[in-house]
């Protein structure tokens, strides 16, 4: 054959190849419209999206993007089927959300179950205590649930947030009285419920209930009441009324539940953000069995630009279940008595050590 020949033979062959991707590529395209194109969404008497339901956001995907990722924005698909086949596997321990953050897969597969941990941890079983029917994997191939900035990650803070969390942290040492101690640990917040709604480490159910002009998320892990959002135009409260959760506003932008929230109370840390904290949510019913949840966070007290993300909510059957948290709140008493003991022991030991 010669060369020219050949050269035609070779073209022929990679023209034939390039075919074939292109085909089935716009076979699968066309599978997924096709499949969009049957569903139809469902609604309310009066046309709004209906919502309603069991929603869960559990994911081992991190909310910032490891560093080992770097700036890729999603997994391959073998890089997905392998975590999540090691992920939802038996035994695994469904806190360690921090193993997709481990590069080797033989050290990530030793940290992923409980019996290897350190002997000083101490918990109770949680694969059994906190698996799921449908056992945690990886909600998407993206490598984080942050999409901005681009690096999956929140961005720098100023100085003025630095300092509020670098006073948060000197306060947590602090037990002079219930006023000074986390809130978390008092049972009064805890950061996931938002907004910006995340997911937590366990009993991750929402319940969605819809009225004409209310719109209810009910989270399982909560401490506070389910938020009910008014779908009107009408005024907020007065900026003097603040609260833990904000004052949220909602509105429908064509299929899309749109909630801006402000107004959050001072004393509500979150990464560092406070009062001047203005979220943006956005829920999208994307197929029957997922809500697409995006938010965006803005303070410029805190972080040098504002950052958002995405996490996909995914039906589940019910029931969900009552979370009740009060040991830290009904446990102050103690808490504080402890440290009363301690400070004492010191300072008899000091006493001691100046008679010698």
């Amino acid at each position: 054959m010669s060369h020219r020949h050949l050269v035609a033979f070779v073209a022929a062959i990679a023209v034939v190849a390039l075919t074939s991707v292109a085909v089935a590529g716009l076979a699968e395209a066309q599978e997924a419209a096709d499949a969009e194109a049957a569903w139809t969404m469902p609604r309310l008497p009066d046309g709004q999206p209906d919502l309603q339901g069991y929603w869960t956001t559990q994911t081992f995907t991190p909310l910032e993007r490891p560093e080992r990722l770097a700036d890729r924005e999603f997994l391959s698909e073998e890089e997905a089927a392998e975590l999540q086949q090691q992920l939802t596997a038996e035994g695994v321990d469904p806190l360690r959300r921090d193993a997709v953050a481990i590069e080797d897969p033989d050290e990530r597969e030793e940290a992923l179950y409980q019996e290897n941990r350190d002997a000083s941890y101490v918990h109770y079983d949680n694969q059994i205590w906190l698996r799921t029917p449908v056992p945690k994997g990886l909600s998407s191939r993206r490598t984080s649930l942050i999409t901005y900035p681009p690096n999956g990650r929140i961005p720098p803070m100023t100085p003025e947030g630095a300092a509020r969390v670098e006073a948060e942290r000197v306060m947590a040492q602090v037990f002079d009285g219930y006023e000074t101690r986390p809130l978390m640990e008092r049972c009064v917040v805890w950061t996931h419920e938002g907004p910006p709604l995340l997911p937590p480490a366990y009993n991750d159910i929402h319940q969605i209930f819809q009225t004409p002009d209310h719109f209810v998320l009910f989270t399982e892990l909560a401490t506070n009441p389910p938020r009910i959002l008014a779908l009107d135009d009408g005024p907020g409260i007065p900026d003097a009324i603040r609260s833990f959760g904000g004052d949220s506003r909602a509105r429908w932008e064509g299929d899309t539940l749109v909630v801006e929230t402000d107004q959050f109370i001072a004393r509500r840390n979150y990464r560092g953000s406070n009062q001047h904290r203005h979220v943006e949510e956005r829920f999208t019913m994307v197929d029957a069995d997922t809500i697409r949840y995006e938010f965006m966070v803005t303070d410029p007290t805190t972080w040098t630009s504002p950052w958002g993300g995405e996490v996909p909510m995914v039906r589940i059957e019910g029931p969900m279940f009552e979370y009740g948290c009060h040991e830290g709140n009904h446990d102050i008493r103690h808490i504080l008595e402890i440290n009363r003991n301690l400070e004492r022991q010191a300072a008899e030991a000091a006493a001691a050590g100046e008679a010698r």
